[in-house]
C-alpha cells in the first residue's frame, strides 16, 4: 500500500460528494474540508449546506466556508493544515496562486471532460448538446488558468443517443470518484506523468442559462434531441402551448417527412411528432412532457388524459410566418 496522503477537500455539489465519498473510503486521510457557504434552498429558503458540507460533518471532518480564498488571512489558514495535497472537485471558487501551491504537491482537479475539450463551467451538457460521441473525466494538475494545467489520468465513456445530462453526470462522478483515489495512489508513489494539454482541440462549455433551454423548431431535429437530453434534468427544455409552456423531458429525431411550418403538430396519436427543421421536413418526436401543474408524462398518457391540448396542425412554440422560415 502506498503512504496515506494528507488530503484537503474542496467541493460543493452532488457531483463533488462521490469524489469525497470515494477518498474517505481509501487510505488517505482528508484533514479538512472546503465547502461553499451554505445557501438558501426550496420553497422556504431555508440556508443548506451543500452536499459536500453535510458528507464531511457526518465523518466528523473540519469544514470551512470562507466566501473567497484571496484573503491572506484565509490562505495562511489553509496553508497552516499542512496538507500534501488539495483535490478540487466543483469547488465554485477561484483559486489564487497561494493556495495552489501552499500543499506540498499542489492541487488535484477532477474535471468532466476529455480536456482540453469542453474547459468551463457546464462541460456534461454541452458534450450532449454538441452530439459527442464520448466523454470522460480528466484528472488534472491545477495552474492558474481556466481548465488549463497539465493532465495526469483520463477515464472515458460513451455518449449514446439516449444518454442525458443527469445520466452522464451521475456515471461521471463515480469515474471521478475511482480515478482521484487512483490518482492518489500514484501521486504518493511518485509514479503519476504529467502530459500538457494539446494547444488543438480546446472548447468552452459556458455555464447553462433557463433561456436556451427554449426550444426553436426551425433547428435540426437532431440539434433539439441532443439539447433536450442534455438539459435533462435542469434546466430541461421548453416551448409555448398557448398561453402554457410544455416543458419536453425527452425527445428524439425521426426520419424526414412532407414540409410542414416548423413547430407544427404532425401527429399525436400514439406518439407526439413535431415539425422542425428550416424547411419542416424533419420531425422531432416528444417522448416525455408535462404540462403545468402536473408531473413528467410518456407522452402517449399525456396525450390520452390532454388530447384537446394536442391537436394536429397546431402550432408548439412562437409561431413562425412564411416569411420567416
Amino acid at each position: 500500500m502506498t503512504q496515506a496522503l494528507r488530503v484537503i477537500f474542496a467541493g460543493t455539489p452532488d457531483f463533488a460528494a462521490e469524489s469525497l465519498s470515494a477518498v474517505l473510503d481509501s487510505h488517505h486521510q482528508v484533514i479538512a474540508v472546503y465547502t461553499q457557504p451554505d445557501r438558501p434552498a426550496g420553497r422556504g429558503r431555508k440556508l443548506t449546506p451543500s452536499p459536500v458540507k453535510s458528507l464531511a460533518l457526518s465523518h466528523d471532518i473540519p469544514v470551512y466556508q470562507p466566501e473567497r480564498l484571496k484573503d491572506a488571512e484565509e490562505q495562511q489558514a489553509l496553508a497552516a493544515l499542512e496538507a500534501d495535497v488539495m483535490v478540487v472537485v466543483a469547488y465554485g471558487l477561484i483559486l489564487p496562486l497561494p493556495v495552489l501551491e501552499a500543499p506540498r504537491l499542489g492541487c488535484l482537479n477532477v474535471h468532466a471532460s476529455l480536456l482540453p475539450r469542453w474547459r468551463g463551467a457546464a462541460p456534461i451538457q454541452r458534450a450532449i448538446e454538441a452530439g459527442d460521441s464520448e466523454s470522460g473525466v480528466t484528472i488534472m494538475q491545477m495552474d492558474e488558468g481556466l481548465d488549463t494545467g497539465d493532465m495526469l489520468m483520463i477515464r472515458r465513456t460513451e455518449i449514446s443517443n439516449t444518454t442525458t445530462g443527469g445520466e452522464l453526470h451521475d456515471r461521471l462522478a463515480s469515474l471521478g470518484g475511482n480515478a482521484i483515489v487512483d490518482a492518489l495512489d500514484q501521486l504518493a508513489a511518485g509514479e503519476l506523468t504529467p502530459t500538457p494539454q494539446p494547444d488543438s482541440g480546446v472548447t468552452y462549455a459556458a455555464k447553462l442559462s433557463k433561456a436556451e433551454a427554449e426550444l426553436d423548431f426551425r433547428q435540426d431535429a437532431q440539434t433539439l434531441a441532443a439539447r433536450v437530453r442534455a438539459f435533462n434534468p435542469w434546466p430541461v427544455t421548453w416551448c409555448a402551448l398557448g398561453d402554457d409552456r410544455l416543458r419536453i423531458h425527452l425527445a428524439d429525431a425521426v426520419d424526414s417527412a412532407d414540409a410542414a411550418t416548423p413547430g407544427t403538430i404532425v401527429k399525436a396519436e400514439g406518439e407526439l411528432l413535431v415539425a422542425c427543421g428550416q424547411d419542416g421536413r424533419e420531425r422531432l418526436r416528444i417522448t416525455h412532457a408535462q404540462l403545468p401543474g402536473g408531473k413528467a408524462l410518456p407522452i402517449n398518457e399525456l396525450l390520452r388524459a390532454r388530447a384537446e391540448r394536442f391537436a394536429v396542425g397546431a402550432c408548439l412554440g412562437q409561431p413562425q410566418t412564411e416569411a420567416s422560415e
